[in-house]
């Protein structure tokens, strides 16, 4: 069973950074959405956003998170890549669901990628 079918986990990385038991490098927070940069970055510009609600994945939240919540997602991705300088270039955002996808935090989030050519998202078919 992968981390989208267990209850929440209070004591997960994303939770104790929401509770600010952890500290993180802020880039952007409102009322439904924090955005911070990743501490182990993996392009030169990495910074994951998550819903500060207890979502464990992409199913979850987008099976019960409110209307606001989902907006305001959609709206800090875009919004950070453009205040990193990564939106003219190119950037890619992506969230992994599950245990074949690498999720490894069972809390929802969505990492934005930029700030140099990023390839291929994944390799070509096999002819």
């Amino acid at each position: 069973m992968g981390p989208a079918t267990h209850p929440y986990d209070d004591t997960n990385v994303f939770a104790r950074i929401l509770r600010e038991e952890i500290p993180c490098d802020k880039v952007f927070e409102d009322e439904h959405t924090l955005a911070f940069r990743d501490i182990q970055p993996q392009t030169r510009v990495h910074i994951l956003v998550i819903p500060k609600g207890r979502y464990v994945s992409i199913a979850d939240f987008s099976t019960r998170a409110t209307g606001p919540e989902i907006e305001s997602l959609i709206r800090v991705i875009g919004r950070v890549a453009h205040e990193a300088g990564i939106e003219a270039e190119g950037y890619r955002f992506l969230s992994n669901h599950g245990e074949h996808a690498h999720q490894e935090v069972p809390h929802f989030h969505v990492h934005v990628f930029g700030g140099e050519p990023l390839g291929r998202m994944i390799k070509p078919p096999r002819t």
